[in-house]
Parts: structure tokens; C-alpha cells; sequence
């Protein structure tokens, strides 16, 4: 059956403010993986600040835990905001053919193969530097801590 289209623009106010949802999602998965960074540059200085103090190198390795953890979780959320990205465009792509429909309106789900998106995301550059960065802080710290 096929889907009955709208007279759907750019100035309707449903558009408007599915695209401003849309948005929104987008802006909150970038947020969680910018916290993502964050939170595990402090988790981890803290601890190899405690193994330098304490002098136990050999306990450095305890802040690689904490560093694969966030990788996955930062690459995860980066996985989502690439799906919202795509299911964003698909919708505009939709509105500038004329063929919104209703049903389109308000439905707010990731397009694409999360397992896929997620596997692209590790090897990103937007990822990999400051993880790579930590992992060597750590074992620097494990070889050089008195």
C-alpha cells in the first residue's frame, strides 16, 4: 500500500519542529561522547596520579580498564549520532522531493546497521587519538613510575 504524501514544507510547523527533535537528539549523542572524553581523561589521570604517588607501576594497567570502557561507550554514542545524522538527512531528503508523510512526522529511530556504524566508529579519527594518547600516558607511567 502505497504511503499518501502531505503538502509538507520546510515552513510547516510539524516539519519544524520534527527536524528541531531531531536536532536535539543529534546534539545529545555528540554531548554524552564529548562527556564520554572527559570523564575518562580524569578517571585516568587520577588513578596513575594514586599509582605515582603510591609508586606501584605495576598497577598502571588497573587505568586501561576505565580507558577500553569509555572507548566503547564514546564509539558507541558516536555510532548513534551517525545513525540520527543519517535518519536526519533521509528526512530532508523526503521533504525536498515532496514526499513527507505523515507517519514520517515525529518518528525519531536511527537508520543503518548499529553493529556496522559501531565498527566504523572505533577506527575513527575522532576517537582513536585521544584513547591511543591515554593508553600511552598508561604505559608510560607503568615503565617510568619510581
Amino acid at each position: 500500500m502505497p504511503t499518501k504524501t502531505s503538502n509538507y514544507t520546510d515552513a510547516s510547523q510539524a516539519v519544524q519542529a520534527h527536524l528541531g527533535i531531531m536536532q536535539n537528539v543529534i546534539q545529545r549523542m555528540a554531548s554524552n561522547s564529548t562527556s564520554c572524553k572527559a570523564w575518562c581523561i580524569a578517571l585516568v589521570s587520577g588513578l596513575l596520579v594514586v599509582v605515582a604517588d603510591k609508586g606501584k607501576p605495576e598497577y598502571a594497567w588497573l587505568a586501561a580498564m576505565p580507558t577500553a570502557l569509555f572507548l566503547v561507550l564514546d564509539a558507541y554514542y558516536l555510532a548513534l549520532e551517525r545513525a540520527f545524522r543519517a535518519s536526519y538527512n533521509r528526512f530532508i531528503d523526503k521533504l525536498h522531493h515532496g514526499r513527507v508523510a505523515a507517519a514520517d512526522l515525529y518518528a525519531v529511530e536511527p537508520v543503518g546497521s548499529l553493529p556496522r556504524l559501531f565498527l566504523g566508529a572505533l577506527v575513527s579519527f575522532s576517537v582513536w587519538p585521544l584513547y591511543l594518547t591515554l593508553l600511552a600516558m598508561i604505559w608510560l607511567a607503568k615503565q617510568f613510575v619510581l
